[in-house]
């Protein structure tokens, strides 16, 4: 299921920099979540075993069984959203895990996608591994803000659903990720030209629909969930972000976090309603 992956010469130093020791795991699989049994077998290449469970009242009564599922006391890895290269807080040390699809990513851009989660386990104060314990008990309320539940029925009365709440969550978790450890790929033009390069072309990548953003939505031709997604994407690349998105990018987000993130939902959210009112 895991093999250890040998890491390039500057991969090999971003991780003696920033995540001594924590291993780096090819996975034969394209995993959306480990379930237990192949979570376990991390214990081969690791100290210890820590796993995470989350109060069930951090949820709402909607949520994507998935989510449910990674809230449980049983010992999961990843959601959906995590994208090709992801990393685990539940072992000791902390390891990154590369999916079985990154044999059809450019080597350039996966050996940034490892040294971008060796970073974000290296930061200080440590990141939460996903967005459910990012938000804590506050999930509940993102929920609240984006789907406006009818008191008596429970109905979403914007037409968004969990799905669309589990894929704003994960995107403002990104962005607030992003906010911490930008400053380390900044400052790696000298010391690690590749990954620089890597970094520096996937913000370019992003930067020319970020402008239209916000039209796409009002026109409905991107979702907002998506939207949202896409934006705070750009977050770690330092670019500028359309209005609303533009109020992530803030040493606010940073120091506040998941409150910050809920009380910008409630924000849209309510100019998004009030305009269609």
């Amino acid at each position: 299921m895991f093999s250890s992956r040998p890491l390039d010469d500057d991969l090999a130093a971003v991780r003696d920099q920033h995540a001594p020791g924590s291993p780096v795991l090819d996975v034969d699989s394209d995993f959306e979540t480990l379930p237990p049994a192949a979570a376990e077998d991390l214990g081969l290449f690791v100290d210890g075993l820590d796993p995470a469970s989350y109060p069930t009242e951090w949820l709402p009564d909607a949520v994507p069984d998935l989510l449910r599922k990674h809230a449980g006391p049983a010992f999961t890895v990843g959601l959906p959203g995590d994208g090709t290269v992801v990393r685990t807080t539940q072992t000791d040390p902390h390891a990154v895990l590369v999916k079985q699809r990154a044999e059809g990513t450019p080597d350039g851009f996966l050996a940034f996608l490892i040294a971008e989660r060796l970073v974000q386990i290296g930061c200080d104060p440590a990141l939460p591994e996903a967005f459910l314990p990012f938000f804590g008990e506050r999930y509940r309320d993102l929920d609240a803000a984006i789907r406006r539940p009818d008191p008596e029925t429970g109905a979403s009365t914007t037409g968004f659903g969990p799905t669309d709440v589990f894929q704003v969550a994960n995107a403002l978790f990104d962005a607030w990720v992003g906010l911490h450890t930008r400053d380390a790929f900044a400052s790696w033009a000298d010391e690690y030209p590749r990954l620089y390069e890597a970094w520096v072309d996937a913000g370019d990548r992003l930067s020319g629909r970020l402008g239209g953003l916000s039209g796409e939505v009002a026109r409905g031709d991107t979702e907002f969930p998506a939207a949202t997604e896409y934006a705070c994407s750009a977050v770690k690349h330092g670019l500028d972000l359309p209005a609303p998105y533009g109020a992530l990018d803030t040493a606010a987000y940073r120091d506040r976090g998941a409150d910050y993130a809920v009380t910008w939902a409630e924000k849209t959210f309510d100019a998004l309603f009030d305009d269609e009112a």
